[in-house]
């Protein structure tokens, strides 16, 4: 393992953008984020201050909707956030939720993860998944996130690795795995103790990913207090993350497209959230303008200081 300046975080939130400036609607204004508040000197982005924080805590809009008229959706947002090419572009127009069978190859051989591992970077997934669903060789319909880690052979870790604490369920806490599943023998944890187990993970690798989704889902309700329920988790969740990160990590967090930033509309065509927390966040955070953008960022960094 190369030094502490070498690590990266990567946080997929699902749905996040930066929406209206009225709380009344965005609920990115109105849930109690003091882990991210406090990180970005007291103030979230909105479309009127699309920007925050300053030095190594920035947030900052991505565009998502990458020259593709409609509205972004997950299949092919999730693929170029992923892959840094254009999926919906490829494809011929936004599409979701599952990744399309055309862009299914690229995203296999392309996404960060397999370029990385390419180039002798150690990464490490974080998500749990039952391991039912591990060993099959494709779903009919994948989600993005699971195909790239496939693609890269970090798709292995399941409920034994969540019983050890040695993988983070998507939701962040266990409550599905525990109801959904029947897996009771599963700990309860709260989001601060999943932050800190995924912190455990980044210690294994150079590049480590976890993605979540509840966001979008909560977006989907339309529901003011499911919407800040659930970014409050997040919140709590970075904030167990952010307390025991290895010395220099650096921190990303990054989205496909809007939903939960405006109640009222369900996936909207406003910028995707990103937030970069960690060393050189001001100097990474230029030339970043579109969504595609970040896994060069990250695989430029790495390259940088290994």
């Amino acid at each position: 393992m190369s030094g502490w300046e070498s690590r990266v975080l990567f946080i997929f939130l699902d749905g996040v953008g930066i929406g209206p400036s009225d709380p009344r609607t965005n609920p990115l204004l109105k849930a109690r984020l003091t882990q991210l508040a406090a990180r970005l000197g007291g103030a979230l982005p909105h479309l009127g201050r699309e920007e925050a924080g300053k030095g190594d805590a920035l947030a900052f809009p991505l565009d998502p909707l990458l020259g593709v008229e409609g509205t972004p959706q997950s299949g092919t947002g999730q693929t170029a956030l992923l892959s840094g090419e254009n999926a919906p572009l490829l494809f011929g127009r936004h599409f979701g939720p599952w990744v399309p069978v055309a862009l299914r190859p690229m995203l296999l051989e392309r996404n960060l993860l397999s370029r990385a591992r390419a180039r002798g970077i150690e990464c490490a997934f974080a998500n749990a998944y039952p391991a039912r669903f591990v060993d099959v060789v494709l779903p009919r319909r994948p989600p993005a996130l699971p195909l790239a880690a496939k693609g890269a052979g970090l798709l292995h870790r399941h409920e034994d690795a969540l019983a050890r604490g040695e993988a983070i369920s998507s939701e962040i806490v266990n409550t599905a795995w525990r109801t959904h599943l029947g897996l009771t023998h599963l700990p309860e944890v709260t989001p601060e103790q999943a932050g800190l187990n995924l912190a455990g993970i980044v210690e294994t690798a150079r590049l480590t990913f976890f993605a979540h989704y509840s966001t979008d889902l909560a977006g989907h309700m339309g529901r003011m207090d499911e919407a800040v329920e659930a970014l409050e988790r997040v919140d709590a969740f970075l904030g167990g993350v952010l307390k025991a990160l290895p010395p220099g990590t650096l921190t990303v967090l990054a989205s496909d497209h809007g939903n939960i930033e405006d109640i009222t509309s369900g996936h909207t065509r406003n910028p995707a959230l990103t937030v970069l927390l960690g060393p050189g966040a001001s100097t990474l955070r230029e030339g970043l303008s579109r969504i595609t953008d970040i896994p060069g960022m990250i695989l430029r960094y790495l390259a940088g200081n290994s």
